[in-house]
Formats: C-alpha cells, structure tokens, sequence
C-alpha cells in the first residue's frame, strides 16, 4: 500500500485566517469538487510564501467564493494572501492519476490537470 496523491489545488490565495475557530481549512465547495477533496478529509498544506507544511480537515466553503480560509492553530502557520498548495491523498496498492486545479489570484478555477 501506498500513500498516491489524489487531488490538489495549487497556489490558492488564503482569503482568511481564523485563529479563534475550529481547526481547519475552509474552502469553496466547486474547487472541492473540482479536486475530488471531500469535506473532512485530511490534507497537507503547504505554504508557498513560508515553507511551512501541515495537515488539517476540509470544511466546505460557499461555492464559487473563491473562500480559502485557514482555521484554527493552523491560523499561525498562515497569513491572509499567502499562497499555499492542498493536497488529498489515497492509500492504495493500485496507481492514481491526480487531479490538479491550478488557480488565479481570486480562487477560481483556470485550469485542469490529470497526471
């Protein structure tokens, strides 16, 4: 068995911080969909603008918010503007091609990427 990316959203813009909220990460439910993320699934974070990387659980955000919201201690590891990239794994003994939703500065969806 092997941990296979499954699905990312690379180079969002985090919209919010929210320090005193239940730990996180909000994100707009189409670019959910989008990335075949599910609402609390585990994902790793990583902070483009920082170098930090962590992990958290998906809420869903409105759809079409372009909503990126760090929640949570995970509030210090962010800050309003950042870049970061989601990513969803599977653990699987079969191959698993990855969807990639590449983003604008707004969070919306300008490209899909299968590899």
């Amino acid at each position: 068995m092997r941990w296979m990316l499954r699905g990312k959203i690379h180079r969002a813009t985090v919209t919010e911080t929210r320090l005193d909220y239940e730990g996180s990460i909000t994100i707009d439910a189409a670019l959910l969909e989008k990335a075949g993320i599910w609402v609390g699934e585990r994902v790793t974070i990583a902070n483009v603008n920082n170098g930090e990387r962590f992990e958290t659980y998906v809420f869903e955000g409105s759809r079409e918010s372009g909503e990126v919201a760090v929640n949570g201690a995970a509030a210090r590891l962010c800050s309003k503007g950042d870049k970061i990239i989601i990513m969803g794994y599977e653990l699987t003994d079969e191959p698993v091609r990855a969807r990639a939703v590449l983003v604008d500065d707004c969070n919306r969806a300008v490209r899909e990427i299968e590899y």
